[in-house]
């Protein structure tokens, strides 16, 4: 029998669409995901921190280049720290001088105050014996004086000779003269005993020495913390654990004081960044679970939680060669991953990642 041209195109034609129905129902049933869930994917990123130095300098050595991963603490790179290692020696031997000064005025200090009150003792010692000797002197000089005034109310009558007189008046003439005595040692005590209680203007002045000195000891000490602070900061160390993704500088170069010589990232603090359709951003909230997975570990989901949603939308990256598909607004979410271990992700590595928004969704691996 027969057939028409046109039966056949028609039969072929329907054949066609149902072949392709098939196999795009196939396609769309693979690529679909339970309800409660949302599939991303984007590149692992991390928070960059930039390592600079506070001070200018030559760089002398360089211990870290574009992905060497490194640990904090690790040293990074060395200025040329010569003329500082100098002034830390010139300041640790000032510190030495200025302590050892410290230490002698205390030794002054302590010598003055156990003198000193010794001193004033002695010399109130001193004043009291004289005025004893004075007070002798004065009463012997009275008795001296009554004698004399007797002998010669005696002499009169003749009952005493003319030599006892002369006696009399030799003995009062000594007792005055012994009370001149008395007192020029008495004053001459009393001379000491101000000088002695003058030791404790000197106290209070080697007091205020001793605190001066104490200043500029302590100024030295700061100035020699001051110039290891330096010295150490001449030694550039890894602020945390990361990988280096950029290097401004080489050895050789002379730097300025906050100029960026390297770029880290803290593997410890890595992200996925995706980008969400205008339509479903609605399901997004912040701190809802998600999982990552990568090719290098297809068996390993990394737990994170998202904590970034775009507050403004933007067109799909250009990235995407669809022009229909260049046109579609996106909201760009980040996925921060909770634990890396042996930190296994590193920047720049491209995964996917399956964001649950309904609690009782039951997690399946990206399609």
């Amino acid at each position: 029998m027969k057939i028409s041209r046109t039966y056949l195109v028609l039969v072929l034609g329907a054949a066609l669409v149902g072949v392709s129905g098939y196999v795009l129902a196939r396609f769309i049933g693979q690529g679909s995901l339970p309800d409660g869930l949302i599939q991303a994917n984007g590149r692992i990123e991390g928070d960059h921190v930039t390592v600079a130095s506070k001070f200018p300098g030559r760089i002398v050595e360089l211990h870290a280049r574009e992905g060497a991963k490194v640990t904090k603490g690790a040293v990074l790179i060395r200025l040329d720290d010569v003329q500082m290692r100098a002034k830390v020696d010139q300041a640790a031997r000032l510190v030495d001088t200025e302590s050892a000064q410290v230490e002698a005025a205390h030794t002054q200090l302590a010598v003055l105050n156990l003198e000193v009150p010794l001193s004033i003792e002695a010399a109130s010692a001193k004043v009291a014996s004289a005025n004893a000797a004075v007070a002798k002197a004065r009463a012997v000089e009275y008795e001296a004086r009554q004698d004399v005034g007797r002998m010669r109310a005696l002499i009169r009558e003749q009952a005493v000779s003319q030599q006892q007189l002369d006696q009399a008046e030799a003995r009062w003439k000594v007792a005055v003269t012994e009370i001149s005595v008395a007192k020029a040692s008495l004053d001459h005590a009393t001379k000491e005993l101000g000088q002695a209680e003058l030791g404790w203007q000197r106290i209070r002045a080697k007091e205020a020495e001793v605190a001066a000195l104490e200043r500029q000891r302590d100024q030295a000490d700061a100035a020699l913390a001051e110039a290891r602070s330096i010295l150490q900061d001449l030694t550039i160390v890894a602020p945390a654990d990361g990988t280096v993704t950029t290097r401004m500088v080489d050895v050789g170069e002379v730097v300025a004081g906050g100029a960026p010589l390297l770029e880290l990232v803290d593997l410890d603090k890595l992200y996925l960044q995706v980008y969400v359709p205008e339509v479903q951003i609605g399901k997004i909230g912040l701190d809802l679970p998600a999982r990552i997975y990568t090719d290098a570990f297809p068996d390993q989901p990394f737990e994170a939680t998202v904590r970034y949603i775009a507050s403004k939308a933007e067109f799909t990256p250009k990235e995407v060669q669809t022009p229909d598909e260049r046109v579609k607004l996106i909201y760009a979410v980040r996925l921060y991953v909770k634990d890396n271990p042996e930190h296994r992700l590193t920047p720049g590595l491209p995964a996917d990642a399956i964001i649950r928004w309904m609690d009782n969704a039951a997690w399946v691996r990206p399609r």
